[in-house]
């Protein structure tokens, strides 16, 4: 498949993340990537600065869109939902969902991101290295669905960690089709026994092993 005409959504999701948004969202919002693309927020209800923020660089910037997930403290599985959401929000054939904590190293890796990835694949893990960055796809979902499980899990406490691994699956974005998007987000923040995570654990070790990735250099 001809990749050069893709367009594509970051889809970031925010609660009390002002500083984080004011240091790192900008290097989304300015990717040199002429077939198109935006960045939709959705936000958590948060209740520090982060809503004006937010307003302030949607004024700056017109391929921010912002929305925001209604009583979320009700709601057990806020992120889930909040993706939800946003992808509900975006009209573009695929979605990149990433993290607020990650700045995108440069303004044309959206453009080198698309160029190097498997359009073919249902989905795609991107994993932030020190030199750069490795893609590695997915022919079909199930194949990714014990990297993400393991993951997105519903945890007490989420562990952010400095540098992921791609041997654990410990993955920074996620690139997937909008039509399977929500598939995807059905395997977000679920209860997994601690035999089903030592399984998991095991699978994408396994996996990883041997998997052949493509590696973008910056």
């Amino acid at each position: 498949m001809d990749n050069r005409n893709l367009s594509a959504s970051f889809l970031i999701t925010v609660h009390d993340q002002a500083q984080d948004i004011r240091e790192n969202l900008p290097s989304y919002l300015t990717q040199d990537y002429e077939p198109g693309y935006d960045v939709i927020v959705v936000d958590e209800m948060s209740t520090d600065e982060t809503p004006d923020v937010l307003k302030q660089l949607k004024e700056a910037y017109p391929k921010l869109h912002t929305t925001f997930l209604p009583d979320s403290n009700k709601i057990s599985q806020r992120r889930k939902y909040a993706l939800s959401i946003g992808v509900k929000a975006s009209g573009f054939e695929w979605i990149i969902i990433s993290k607020i904590q990650n700045e995108l190293p440069s303004a044309d890796i959206l453009k080198c991101i698309v160029e190097a990835m498997d359009a073919d694949a249902d989905l795609t893990l991107g994993y932030f290295k020190k030199k750069g960055i490795k893609l590695q796809s997915f022919a079909y979902l199930d194949d990714a669905s014990h990297h993400i499980l393991k993951a997105e899990r519903k945890l007490k406490r989420v562990y952010d960690r400095q540098r992921n691994s791609l041997v654990c699956g410990r993955y920074d974005f996620i690139i997937v089709k909008r039509e399977l998007a929500y598939d995807v987000l059905s395997l977000f923040q679920q209860k997994i026994s601690y035999g089903k995570l030592l399984y998991a654990r095991f699978r994408i070790i396994l996996k990883n092993l041997f998997a052949s990735t493509t590696t973008i250099s910056l």
